[in-house]
Order: structure tokens, then C-alpha cells, then sequence
């Protein structure tokens, strides 16, 4: 009779555990479902729900590898945009309680809207897939797309002949390239691997593998320094430009209440990476020290007249002396705008 009391008292014992747990779990997921749109910034505290914190002995945050205790948004561990990670709970009772949740994180400051003017239209030959866009001088550098038309070619700015070009293999798509002194890196979409050309001929002259972080090549850039690759997520990654087989550091990018994914072209000018948005007719402003996106470019209109399908769509960006010029895949025309 006694062992069944007892038995009796565990078994009661362990059904308000399992309730005090529940409450605790449905509590936290109230909580980060309440954050997840509205989003944190970076040195916020987690303020979690008086039903956690009360029956916890302690609280910790996995994401990855990493794992801290310290409840703050802070950059060390977490990045811009959306962070995955689990909630480890050890409550008083010596129980361990885990929960997934996503932490997105935003910019402090607002995104500025940055007005333009169009100032010059210059021919562009419709049948390039543009992937990369560079001027140099009056020369403007293009990388163009699609299995078994991809090469890289250069041409005057305000004609559409090429001056020097350079076909790629028939398995090759050519995505973004960059200027770097006397060369050109190319990427290539799922190759795996870039092309190193001489600048003057665009001769192939080497070509590197992608380091194992980036999945794909999409944009590329020169910050004077380090190359600069998207592979269509939020992150944007700094590239050893003596090797590029080696990442030196990344940044997620995002702004004061979005996530930005899908960068594609970039461009590097006066200090800040600009990016395009995948099939979106925006272009945006990124700091390069942090990826807060600082100001946006909206081309609507300018894309409304050139895109007539899911593919012909704004992927374009160089600069020409302080105005910046842009196009996109199959347009028949370069805009110069000046920004305001």
C-alpha cells in the first residue's frame, strides 16, 4: 500500500512537471513568434517571458557551432537578416528543454530612398544575358550568361561591337566579373570555379576554384582590397584577390526591417557595395564594414519599359565618374542616371 502512495506522488509529481514544461516551451514560442516579424537590433536583450525565466537555472543559445549565455543581440554571434537557432533550457527541476526559433536581426537606421535622373540612353545588344557590367574609361567589360552562349567581351560605351571576347565552355554559365588592374575575374554560376583573363585581349590566363562557403557564383566586385562575391543568399562574401580559392570574411545583409537574399550584381564605388535584387527592380546601398543596407534605388519604371518575361530583368550596375549607369539581361539599352 505504501509503494503505491509513493508511486502515486511520482506519477502527480511528473504530470505537473510535464505541464510546468509545456507552459514554459509554449511560452518562449509565443515569445520569439511575437519577435520574429518585429525583429531585434543589434546590443537588444532578449527580454524571455517571467514563465521562463522563472524556472530556469539557466538559459543558453546555440546557433551553429556557437552557444552563449549572454541574452544580447550581439554581432559577435549573430549576423544581419534571419538567424537559426535553439533555446536550451535547464529548469530548476534538473530538466533540459530545447526549442528552434528563428532571431532576425535589422538595421537600426532606416533605408533612404535615393532619387536619380536619367541623363543619357546608350545602345545595348539585346541578346546579352548580362551577369556582369564594369566601365573602365569609355570601355565598358560585360559578362553574359546562359549555357552554351556564355563569354566574357568588351565593347565602347554608345556602339554594341565587340572590341575583344572570349566564348566559354558549352557546361559554363558566366555570371559576375570584376576589374582588377590589368585582369578580369569571371565567375561561373555552378561550375564552381572563375576565370582570370588579361584585361586588354581577355585571353584566359588562369582560373581558381570557389572556396567551399560559396555554393554558386552570382555578382562579383573589387573593393581595392579584396574581391567581393554573392552566391543569391544574404550574404556577401571578402575574397583573398592573390587567392580566391580563400574567403577572408562575410556579412549578411539586411535593412531596418528586412532581410535582403537573391544580391546578385555588385558594384564597389566611393565606399559602399551596391547590389541588385534578383528579379526585383530595386537596387540597394551597402556598407561594407557591417551590411546594413544605408539607401534604396527604385528602377521600376525604367524596368517596366525592358522587361517583358521572368528573365529580361534589371541586372546591371556601373559607375561613370559619379553617375551611375545601368541595364539588365536582354535590354536593348544603357541608362545613365544621375543621382540626386
Amino acid at each position: 500500500m505504501k509503494k503505491n502512495i509513493i508511486a502515486g506522488f511520482a506519477a502527480i509529481l511528473l504530470l505537473a512537471s510535464c505541464k510546468d514544461d509545456k507552459k514554459v516551451l509554449d511560452s518562449l514560442a509565443d515569445y520569439n513568434n511575437s519577435m520574429e516579424q518585429k525583429g531585434y537590433h543589434f546590443g537588444d536583450k532578449l527580454t524571455l517571458p517571467k514563465e521562463v525565466t522563472d524556472d530556469a537555472a539557466s538559459i543558453s543559445i546555440s546557433f551553429g557551432d556557437k552557444e552563449t549565455s549572454d541574452l544580447t543581440i550581439d554581432p559577435k554571434f549573430f549576423t544581419l537578416g534571419d538567424n537559426a537557432v535553439t533555446f536550451n533550457i535547464k529548469t530548476k527541476d534538473g530538466e533540459t528543454l530545447t526549442q528552434d526559433a528563428t532571431i532576425n536581426v535589422f538595421a537600426k537606421n532606416p533605408e533612404k530612398n535615393i532619387s536619380y535622373q536619367v541623363v543619357a540612353e546608350y545602345p545595348h545588344d539585346p541578346r546579352n544575358f548580362v551577369q556582369g557590367f564594369q566601365i573602365e574609361g569609355n570601355i565598358i567589360y560585360e559578362s553574359d550568361g546562359q549555357n552554351g552562349s556564355s563569354q566574357i567581351l568588351k565593347y565602347t560605351l554608345g556602339t554594341t561591337t565587340p572590341l575583344a571576347s572570349t566564348k566559354q565552355a558549352q557546361e559554363d554559365f558566366s555570371e559576375g566579373s570584376a576589374i582588377v588592374g590589368d585582369k578580369v575575374y569571371q565567375l561561373t554560376w555552378q561550375s564552381k570555379k572563375g576565370y582570370i583573363y588579361d584585361k586588354n585581349s581577355l585571353k584566359l590566363l588562369s582560373e581558381f576554384a570557389y572556396p567551399n562557403v560559396l555554393g554558386e557564383g552570382w555578382g562579383l566586385t573589387y573593393d581595392g582590397k579584396n574581391l567581393i562575391a554573392s552566391d543569391g543568399s544574404k550574404l556577401l562574401y571578402f575574397l583573398d584577390v592573390n587567392n580566391p580559392s580563400k574567403m577572408v570574411r562575410y556579412i549578411a545583409v539586411a535593412g531596418s526591417s528586412q532581410a535582403y537574399d537573391q544580391l546578385n550584381e555588385l558594384e564597389f564605388h566611393n565606399g559602399f557595395i551596391y547590389a541588385n535584387v534578383w528579379q526585383k527592380p530595386i537596387i540597394l546601398k551597402i556598407n561594407p564594414a557591417n551590411g546594413e543596407v544605408v539607401g534604396t534605388f527604385d528602377f521600376t519604371d525604367i524596368a517596366k519599359q525592358n522587361t517583358k518575361g521572368s528573365d529580361d530583368v534589371l541586372n546591371g550596375i556601373a559607375f561613370k565618374g559619379e553617375n551611375m549607369l545601368v541595364t539588365g539581361k536582354n535590354w536593348s539599352k544603357i541608362y545613365e542616371v544621375a543621382i540626386k
